[in-house]
């Protein structure tokens, strides 16, 4: 399993303070997975999908009890968070045990990072468009269907996902020629605008435009489902908002689902069973799983 220690650094200034709240919030959710990670999911296996300048990176895959080469099921590959710095795909590993337990391959993949690798923002988007297209490549032998593969991720793998639907650019010349285009994608918390006021512009200013998905929505997009607190210090209501909007217009369904008073990161922690039954009467609307889903505590207010 790949792990990521996070220091935290003791803002000592308004301003530093500040950027503290526009790059580091997500940290918080860091620390919350590395005190789960021995006790995370464990997946039937890893298996590598790219081999990088700055190392391999692999994809950890949860199938479903009794899975066939043969079965051609829908699949989801998840992007974890962490602000395109650090983070683990093992954030995303009890999802993964959930979705696989319904009938889906269920995949978290390891992407390049500033701190593991010393990679900038661009490779999260190549390294998260390699995967896409090494797994459908690879899906008669993985018993996935190739024309039903959800994109996900939280934060800045929200972005990740996000951009494997919208970015023309950053791709590996080395990548199979086949298309990185998700079936659909289950965002949470998504740091999905990166213009000038939006999310980590100043690491992106040179190339902002053709890395912000926001600002890339056309018209071949896949439905879309987005996850967010209302008190999310990195993405406001109106640009989440925005991004619904600029979908439909286009013909296309864009779901939102707001949580009062909830902050970044919350999915993986009191809202998690929430998000985790919306994600699955999502699917279901699809055609991706059957059947009702087997999540406790469901509060009645869950949108």
């Amino acid at each position: 399993m790949y792990e990521t220690m996070i220091h935290q650094s003791t803002p000592l200034s308004r301003k530093r303070t500040v950027a503290w709240l526009r790059h580091g919030v997500c940290w918080i959710l860091w620390l919350n997975l590395l005190q789960a990670a021995e006790t995370s999911p464990k997946p039937d296996a890893q298996v590598l999908y790219k081999q990088t300048p700055q190392g391999p990176l692999r994809l950890n895959i949860f199938y479903p009890e009794g899975h066939r080469s043969d079965a051609k099921k829908p699949a989801i590959l998840f992007f974890f968070g962490g602000g395109w710095v650090g983070g683990s795909p093992t954030q995303f590993h009890p999802q993964c045990d959930y979705l696989a337990s319904r009938g889906m391959v269920a995949i978290s993949a390891a992407y390049r990072t500033r701190n593991d690798h010393g990679t900038p923002p661009s490779a999260c988007v190549e390294d998260g468009k390699s995967a896409i297209r090494w797994l459908r490549a690879h899906a008669a032998e993985l018993g996935v269907d190739p024309d039903r593969i959800v994109a996900g991720g939280g934060s800045a793998g929200g972005h990740v996902a996000a951009a494997t639907a919208t970015v023309e650019t950053f791709d590996n010349p080395e990548d199979p020629k086949i298309s990185a285009l998700p079936n659909a994608l289950v965002l949470f918390n998504p740091v999905y605008d990166n213009g000038p006021k939006g999310y980590g512009h100043d690491r992106v200013m040179e190339y902002w435009r053709d890395f912000s998905p926001m600002h890339l929505i056309h018209d071949g997009m896949p439905p879309a489902i987005v996850f967010l607190g209302t008190e999310d210090s990195l993405i406001p209501v109106v640009t989440a908002k925005a991004f619904q909007h600029r979908m439909q217009a286009l013909g296309i369904r864009s779901d939102l689902h707001l949580y009062e008073g909830q902050k970044h990161g919350f999915f993986n922690q009191n809202r998690y069973h929430q998000t985790l039954h919306a994600t699955d009467r999502f699917l279901r609307s699809l055609g991706y799983l059957e059947g009702l889903p087997d999540i406790p505590h469901q509060a009645p207010s869950d949108p």
